[in-house]
């Protein structure tokens, strides 16, 4: 049961292990979608925020070895140098584990709040590995845009994710 519902009159049904799967696989398919130019820059790391949203909700489903292996999975996709990603993913999902209960204690606004210095710090290690592995450079105006969307869909991560754990009500006692 997710403890950051936004209204505490839903019972949730717990998440079944499929379901995270499909989310996650969902996850990493809107990460591949092709984009150019300055939409590129605004896609969120859809693989990320779910992988911490089930980090913060089911810590014992979803650990750090999970999120690392997701990690993995971009390297391989996105053709960069392997590891970066799982590096950066298993760090921010060791901080979100370490700040679970603090984050849990606020309403989804500010819990985006909490996550977004974690995947600034992703993006920021992301960004370092990559200076000292290649001489490309990085257009450092649009680079953290990506951390901003990302946290601004966290408070509407909830909603959807919990969407098909929701019981429903028997209309013989509403």
């Amino acid at each position: 049961m997710s403890l950051s519902t936004s209204s505490p009159q839903h019972l949730l049904a717990a998440a079944s292990i499929r379901f995270i799967v499909l989310t996650l696989l969902a996850a990493l398919i809107l990460n591949l979608l092709p984009g150019e130019g300055f939409l590129l820059w605004l896609r969120p790391d859809f693989v990320l925020l779910v992988s911490l949203y089930w980090v913060v909700n089911l810590p014992r489903r979803v650990g750090i070895g999970i999120v690392w292996i997701l990690g993995l999975c971009m390297d391989v996709a996105n053709g960069t140098l392997f590891g970066q990603h799982a590096l950066a993913y298993a760090l921010a999902a060791f901080l979100v584990l370490a700040l679970r209960r603090r984050i849990l204690m606020f309403p989804l606004w500010h819990q985006s709040l909490h996550i977004f210095p974690v995947l600034l710090l992703v993006q920021t290690l992301i960004l370092i590995i990559n200076l000292f592995s290649s001489s490309s450079s990085v257009n450092l105006v649009y680079y953290f845009l990506s951390s901003l969307t990302t946290a601004l869909l966290w408070p509407l991560l909830p909603s959807i994710l919990e969407m098909p754990q929701r019981r429903k009500s028997d209309p013989e006692t509403a």
